[in-house]
């Protein structure tokens, strides 16, 4: 059943693409973007869902949009490992345009793919960016074509808020919180919440990033450490040597950027009752201290129980609370994905937040005719029971001494800095050509992707129904139904 409640007015954004959930990291890697997939078939097959959003479909990031935050060096070294329907597609495009206008960022992209060409048998390994060196961090084919739609997806969602499209707007494929301005990391090669929030810095004052994910935001905040424009705060696993290492309670920030950024570090175990407290009482004083103009919020789905490399225990009701939670303050909101290495468990639960966006509760069980249903392995319910009998070694006092200092910490800022802002934001939104062919290399059955395809055709949403022309990258392939 899906009941709606009365906050079920805003309008909400929600941007997709099939071919995010084609792209591999390898048969043993965690991350899997099958999840991706998943949570979307989940979403249109609960169809008044999809029929509530404003969907988009994602356009790859343009070169000079990645390196707004990113070395320049950096994103042409990863600019190697295109897929091969994108290399064939810009050759035939470039190639066959020769007497017409071809736009800039197709020549630049035209250009790297001839420089990797000539040395196609030797790919450029490089241990400075540590991409390929580790089994955290492969390559695989399209891995930068799947950095574009990650980051394609949430710099736009930006755009969708900034022009008043929408209040809330949702990239599942984003969150990739942990790449660096030259390095990957934790499975992250460009990070999309950073460019998302620069594109935010345009036009707004402060923006507030919260992340939900078990693994400490370290890119993001490493990004923003020195400013006081951004307030980072992170809710994570801590200790024992759990990835990253960084986020220790007296980590604040530097310069005009101390106490500018929050981390709130947990131990294992920690379950609803306890975490929602907590989150409740540190983000109500986040939001009264920094009064941020908008709040992009990473929901990582590796904090909920029984994932694969998290320890956390808490339930998708107890991870969409915080999203309620957020919800409630009326700003404008972002949101993003993140980790997850069970992935059935991560569909479920952002199939149930974008409902929570939408202002519908969903408590219903997987419906029989999803493409996906023999992914959930039998138990087929949208909710499934955290573990019991597990010891949260987070004690209330412990839980206690990190909100006063947190508050402490909050204390020695001034209430809603004020901020000398002469920066005019301009446009530079892309008019590229969006892939026609798939890429048949990809991993993803493909009667699972037909008969999807066939579901949106049938409901009215696929991309060859509602395209309507709007002032963003992505196209616009359905409208809220009034």
């Amino acid at each position: 059943m899906i009941q709606a409640d009365s906050d079920s007015s805003r309008r909400v954004a929600y941007f997709y693409n099939r071919l995010i959930g084609k792209f591999h990291y390898g048969k043993e890697h965690p991350m899997k973007p099958k999840r991706i997939a998943m949570a979307h078939s989940l979403i249109v097959n609960f169809g008044q869902l999809y029929r509530s959003l404003d969907v988009y479909l994602i356009r790859e990031a343009q070169l000079e949009e990645l390196q707004k935050f990113h070395d320049p060096e950096y994103v042409t070294y990863l600019s190697q490992y295109m897929s091969e329907n994108k290399v064939n597609f810009v050759k035939e495009y470039c190639s066959t345009n020769n007497d017409g206008v071809i736009p800039e960022n197709l020549l630049e992209e035209y250009r790297l793919i001839t420089k990797w060409s000539q040395n196609k048998n030797t790919k450029n390994l490089n241990s400075e960016y540590k991409v390929g060196d580790s089994a955290d961090n492969p390559t695989f084919s399209g891995l930068f074509s799947y950095c574009q739609f990650s980051a394609g997806a949430s710099i736009d969602c930006a755009h969708t808020i900034l022009t008043g499209q929408a209040d809330i707007a949702i990239n599942w494929s984003g969150g990739l919180h942990h790449a660096k301005k030259k390095e990957a990391a934790g499975f992250c090669y460009i990070n999309d919440i950073v460019l998302c929030i620069l594109e935010l810095l345009r036009i707004y004052v402060r923006v507030l990033y919260v992340d939900i994910d078990c693994h400490h935001g370290d890119g993001v905040e490493e990004a923003f450490y020195l400013t006081n424009r951004v307030m980072t705060l992170s809710f994570h696993q801590y200790g024992d040597d759990f990835f990253p290492g960084t986020g220790q309670l007296n980590s604040v920030g530097l310069g005009v950027g101390r106490y500018y950024a929050v981390n709130v570090p947990l131990k294992p175990g920690i379950s609803d009752e306890p975490y929602l407290d907590l989150f409740k009482k540190v983000t109500s004083r986040v939001m009264e201290t920094f009064r941020p103009d908008c709040v992009v919020m990473q929901c990582g789905a590796d904090s909920l129980s029984l994932d694969r490399l998290g320890a956390l225990n808490l339930s998708i009701k107890g991870h969409g609370q915080c999203i309620s939670y957020m919800k409630q303050f009326g700003i404008p909101l972002i949101l993003l994905g993140g980790g997850g290495y069970t992935i059935q468990n991560v569909s479920r639960c952002w199939a149930y937040e974008t409902g929570i966006c939408l202002g519908q509760t969903i408590d219903q069980s997987i419906p029989s005719n999803d493409v996906y249903y023999k992914n959930y392995g039998g138990d087929y319910h949208l909710h499934f029971p955290i573990q019991k009998n597990v010891e949260n070694k987070n004690k209330a006092e412990d839980l206690n001494k990190i909100v006063s200092q947190v508050y402490d910490h909050l204390h020695n800022l001034e209430n809603a800095p004020g901020i000398h802002f002469h920066d005019v934001p301009y446009s530079f939104y892309p008019n590229m050509e969006l892939e026609k062919d798939e890429d048949n290399k990809m991993k993803m059955d493909v009667k699972q992707e037909i008969s999807l395809f066939e579901l949106e055709k049938n409901l009215g949403i696929s991309d060859e129904a509602h395209e309507i022309s709007v002032n963003s990258g992505s196209r616009k392939l359905h409208s809220k139904e009034s």
